[in-house]
């Protein structure tokens, strides 16, 4: 089953984006659709996996929100397909409640957040909107949040104007978090892209360098408002202070 919604083509386009989702709960699917597309998204729905790989692959959108336990292709290997294929547009898992280590598979897969099941759709769309808003930004040089700015080509951080000296992980953590705002990462994901698999790390590495680095950019690294830490999973960078 696949469908779309929407203001048309040209609203949707001008308005929100495009959205793909695949859930098989029709009642939660067509109320989706329906929410999303008087918001002004265009909309493509999909009730099983191998309709929404197909629909993902024909017709790239902006944005997929996944549902993971899915008829034919699940939403692990549809995450998998999409990236071995190079496609970077930002996924966002539907999960039970209760499913940490779910999740933290399909972030290892190559989604970008999870939403937990029962959500308020208000609450979804402005997450939806700021992925879409981040990813727009996302191929500028210098990256602001709070008082800081990280210059990509300088790999240098300066916070109110003045450098702030960084170890060399320090710097490739803030990257790696800055390039992927909104995201939540798993440890294990963390320690492949900034440590690498040829190195023998534990995640409390990853802690202790978070530590440190909460300590140059935060106002306050005991309630933080940039790296967030997500209980039983990872963190998430928010470069708007934890907006949204």
């Amino acid at each position: 089953m696949t469908g779309r919604a929407g203001n048309g083509a040209g609203n949707g386009a001008r308005g929100g984006g495009r959205l793909l989702i695949v859930e098989d709960d029709l009642a939660l699917l067509r109320g989706l659709r329906d929410n999303f597309g008087e918001r002004g998204f265009e909309v493509a729905t999909a009730a099983d996996g191998s309709a929404g790989l197909k629909l993902a692959l024909e017709h790239p959108p902006d944005l997929i929100l996944l549902d993971i336990m899915l008829p034919k292709v699940n939403g692990y290997e549809i995450c998998r397909a999409l990236r071995e294929r190079g496609l970077e547009m930002p996924i966002v898992m539907l999960t039970a409640r209760g499913q940490e280590e779910d999740v933290v598979l399909g972030l290892n897969l190559g989604a970008d957040d999870y939403v937990v099941k029962p959500f308020r759709i208000g609450e979804l769309a402005a997450r939806v909107s700021a992925f879409l808003r981040r990813r727009r930004r996302t191929s500028e040089q210098k990256i602001s949040f709070g008082d800081c700015e990280l210059d990509l080509r300088a790999r240098k951080l300066f916070r109110q104007g003045r450098e702030v000296r960084l170890t060399a992980k320090e710097y490739r953590l803030l990257e790696h978090f800055a390039s992927r705002p909104g995201c939540a990462m798993s440890r294990d994901g963390i320690l492949d892209a900034v440590w690498g698999r040829s190195v023998i790390v534990t995640p409390r590495s990853i802690d202790r360098c978070v530590a440190t680095l909460r300590a140059k950019i935060e106002r306050d690294r005991h309630r933080p408002a940039f790296i967030r830490t997500i209980r039983d999973i990872g963190y998430r960078f928010e470069p708007e202070g934890g907006a949204a």
